[in-house]
């Protein structure tokens, strides 16, 4: 085990390369950029609410700005016309597009291998401390919406398994396929209707992961309060969840309970419920469980974007998509790489979970 582990890990750096490579390359062919995200604001013609150019870049603003009215000649850059060609060589070194692109991304790649992300393009905050601000809400998103959604998706499952095609599966099963058929933001937003103060209960809150005052609250007030801000948000990302996990489990435990060795454990004796959690269990439940970290990272950084900016939580998926429309590079391929790498990380785990559950599995014995 020790081999693969170590195979795995050192097979996450070319990984990691490749996955920076091609979305380096997508970005350079990718219209607008940072320097012309400066210049449109410049101009006036910039109408994102969110950016904001750094202390640098202001000061570029302010006196870099060619007022004579004299175009930049042969600028590669849209808009450019009335603006100092030094100008717009200094905005260049200021995001480090004076360099070639393959000095570049090799010069990125050294700085992410020593966890060096440096600074945001238009937030004058490092991206490591921008990311680690955004954290909790994604996480709190991330970690209790796979918790809910498995305590009511494996018991649930397990009950459909044992009674398959009874009354009880067919209505569950509808219950499962409406839930699953509604997108998570359109129900956010019928929660919010219904019980948000839209039309009709004001009983929840609609910004924020907790209260202006939660520093002065006591210990269980604070605990209320926090979960009060998650009520709805986290019943919006359950629901098509809960639906993917209880037909995962129901499917594994009927494909456990139709092998032999359920006739052969039920023929010695033992009751529906010895072999249901003697035998079925740990078997049904091997890809449920060690699919679990997967369902988390999943979750936590792609699942909540539209939860987030409904119900106005400043978490990574929104930071993510605001980095995307800014141009802020730093962020985007930052948060690339962290996830990316995390990802690599979490399907190590998830295999590494398999052999927990499972010990009769080894993967020493097949090529990576």
């Amino acid at each position: 085990m020790g081999a693969y582990i170590l195979r795995r890990l050192l097979l996450i750096v070319p990984t990691l390369v490749g996955i920076m490579a091609i979305n380096f390359v997508i970005i350079q062919f990718a219209p607008g950029g940072p320097v012309e995200r400066v210049i449109a604001q410049l101009q006036g013609t910039d109408v994102s609410a969110t950016a904001r150019i750094s202390g640098g870049g202001s000061d570029f603003a302010g006196s870099g700005a060619d007022t004579s009215g004299e175009a930049a000649g042969g600028s590669k850059y849209r808009g450019a016309q009335g603006l100092d060609p030094e100008f717009i060589k200094d905005l260049e070194r200021q995001f480090g597009f004076d360099k070639p692109p393959l000095e570049r991304f090799a010069g990125m790649l050294w700085d992410y291998a020593r966890f060096d992300f440096g600074d945001s393009y238009f937030r004058d905050i490092a991206v490591l401390d921008l990311i680690l601000e955004k954290m909790p809400v994604s996480i709190s998103l991330g970690l209790w919406m796979t918790f809910i959604s498995y305590m009511i998706s494996i018991p649930l499952g397990i009950r459909k398994a044992v009674r398959d095609g009874s009354r009880f599966d067919v209505w569950t099963s509808a219950v499962i396929v409406v839930g699953y058929a509604i997108p998570g933001f359109l129900f956010a937003v019928l929660l919010i209707v219904l019980f948000a103060g839209g039309s009709f209960l004001d009983w929840f809150p609609l910004r924020g992961l907790t209260s202006e005052n939660w520093e002065q609250l006591s210990w269980p007030a604070r605990i209320l309060d926090y979960f009060w801000h998650l009520a709805l948000p986290l019943t919006a990302m359950v629901l098509s969840a809960f639906a993917t996990v209880t037909l995962l489990t129901k499917n594994s435990f009927l494909d456990e309970i139709r092998k032999q060795y359920v006739q052969t454990a039920r023929a010695k004796g033992l009751n529906e419920r010895q072999v249901l959690y003697g035998h079925v269990f740990r078997n049904a439940m091997l890809i449920v469980i060690a699919g679990f970290p997967g369902a988390f990272i999943s979750s936590f950084f792609a699942g909540s974007l539209l939860i987030e900016t409904i119900f106005s939580l400043d978490g990574l998926g929104l930071l993510g998509f605001e980095a995307v429309i800014n141009r802020d590079y730093a962020v985007v391929f930052a948060t690339l790489y962290i996830f990316s790498l995390m990802g690599l990380l979490v399907n190590l785990i998830s295999d590494l979970t398999y052999t927990w559950i499972d010990p009769r599995i080894d993967f020493e014995s097949r090529e990576v």
